[in-house]
């Protein structure tokens, strides 16, 4: 296969009008096989193939599809479809427990004193249940330990208020994260009866967070309040000092249930017990229709494998093609998967995961895994001219790579542009209309050029590393803060996650 070149047509290039012959000169430069490899999977990504309609199908007919509900069950069964039309060698599924279900039930917010109005809002994922609470609204700023020392016994039995800034990059919704669990545990010191957040977004756009990170229901009552209508709140305590609300949520909560995860694979054709992996989410949260997130990421996964099928390139190693599930609800699909492939870590070379909408690629983020820039420019060669071939070696929770990366393998997690994928970002503005297919296609040849190359290298892009060595990444990294910020630190430490030596 290494003799098959396939030239870019200019009908092809017809179909990406805003790039030129240019953006695709870099392949010439690289060495012949690699010419030929890169050459046929851009070919077979921008060229005609299902991956529009296959993406439509599941936004629009099958829609948002949290973990536990009759549409995720639906989304597994279409990416097992369609891993099959996608001619590799094996697809199936594999199942994991989640402790407890979770659904928004009939969500109702009104101020009831001074004056009476409605509020548009949702629960956050996970809260519990409760039913007609009235008490009065303490507005708490913006959560801090100096914001919650103000409200001292006032605080007890009350609704509390959080305010939040506009976010406008995505530091800014890190940081949303990153505060709620502080803020959740002082609203439970202070015997708050319920937590009411400012939305981030304006335009009473709202959105599905969770704050609990192990799919178990959280400690107290919360919702997310449309930005106008929190503001007007808050307006209402500074002039007139007393408000009361009444606060409805009555969300469906049940016990431990199975979810499945999508694994399928090209086999590799003189390394086929090494393994790379390209993994995306299938869940979403249900506002929208989950296609920024990540809906365009799962179908682009499965175009991956149909084009390196059609290609008729064999990779060296396994090419393994997963569609987790659980993603929102802490990363459970991903972390069930490693807890069940544990004796395998050490054949998984590398790890690549796509979660971040259709924003241009520039690079990948790492992992803190210096020692992997090196390999991974030369892989990326034949793309250098997209601009895409600068990586960053940052680390952070929040995608599907991060098991993999506790268990010291190398990962790679695309950083892409943000602009689009962020207003949208968990909210019931997150639809198909939003997604560029032609950028789509684009980051599509992106991610075949990146897990052929890694697994047609002769070399791994990195060994694995020992549990000392991924300690010490951790700390490089500060991703130890972040672990012990969303309680997560204590599962490595007992060994509960990570490599185990």
């Amino acid at each position: 296969m290494s003799k098959v070149r396939i030239a870019i047509t200019a009908s092809l290039l017809l179909l990406i009008p805003s790039l030129s012959t240019e953006f695709f000169r870099p392949v010439r430069s690289a060495p012949p096989s690699e010419v030929a490899g890169a050459d046929v999977l851009i070919a077979q990504a921008l060229g005609p193939s299902p991956l529009a309609e296959t993406l439509r199908i599941l936004c629009d007919e099958i829609g948002g599809r949290p973990t536990g509900t009759a549409a995720l069950g639906r989304a597994v069964s279409w990416g097992v479809e369609n891993f099959r039309k996608a001619g590799v060698d094996d697809v199936h599924t594999e199942k994991f427990i989640v402790p407890q279900s979770w659904q928004e039930g009939t969500t109702k917010v009104e101020v009831t004193s001074p004056v009476h109005f409605e509020v548009k809002a949702v629960s956050v994922a996970w809260a519990p249940s409760i039913s007609g609470l009235d008490a009065p609204v303490r507005d708490v700023g913006e959560g801090t330990l100096a914001d919650f020392s103000k409200l001292e016994a006032s605080a007890r039995g009350a609704i509390l208020l959080v305010h939040s800034r506009p976010m406008v990059s995505l530091d800014d919704l890190f940081n949303e994260y990153i505060k709620a669990p502080g803020i959740v545990n002082e609203a439970v010191r202070v015997g708050a009866s319920a937590l009411v957040f400012m939305s981030t977004r304006p335009r009473n756009l709202l959105y599905r967070h969770t704050n609990s990170q192990r799919g178990q229901l959280d400690r107290l009552p919360m919702a997310i309040l449309a930005r106008e209508d929190a503001m007007r709140v808050a307006r209402l305590i500074e002039s007139r000092g007393l408000v009361r609300m009444n606060i409805s949520l009555p969300n469906k909560i049940g016990g431990p249930f199975e979810a499945e995860n999508v694994v399928a694979e090209i086999r590799g054709s003189e390394r086929p017990d090494e393994v790379v992996i390209l993994g995306a989410h299938l869940d979403s949260w249900e506002l929208g229709t989950g296609a920024l997130d990540n809906g365009c990421n799962a179908a682009l996964v499965i175009d991956v494998a149909r084009a390196i099928h059609d290609a008729k390139l064999r990779p060296r190693r396994t090419l393994r093609f997963i569609l987790f599930s659980g993603e929102e609800q802490g990363l459970l699909g991903s972390q069930a998967y490693v807890h069940q492939h544990r004796d395998e870590m050490d054949k998984i070379v590398a790890v690549t995961i796509f979660d971040e909408g259709v924003g241009r690629v520039s690079g990948y983020s790492l992992g803190g895994r210096k020692d992997t820039e090196p390999p991974m420019a030369e892989i990326l060669r034949p793309v250098q001219g997209w601009r895409s071939n600068i990586q960053t070696t940052d680390a952070f929770i929040g995608t599907d790579n991060f098991d993999f990366l506790l268990e010291g393998i190398p990962t790679l997690v695309a950083n892409q542009d943000p602009t689009d994928y962020l207003p949208n970002y968990h909210a019931s503005s997150d639809t198909l209309d939003k997604v560029d297919l032609r950028e789509l296609k684009v980051q599509e040849a992106y991610a075949a050029v990146t897990v052929f190359g890694i697994a047609e290298r002769p070399e791994r892009v990195g060994m694995r590393q020992s549990r000392a060595q991924v300690e010490a990444l951790l700390a490089e990294t500060q991703l130890d803060q972040q672990m012990k910020t969303f309680g997560l630190w204590s599962e490595w430490e007992s060994g509960q996650r990570g490599r185990q030596q």
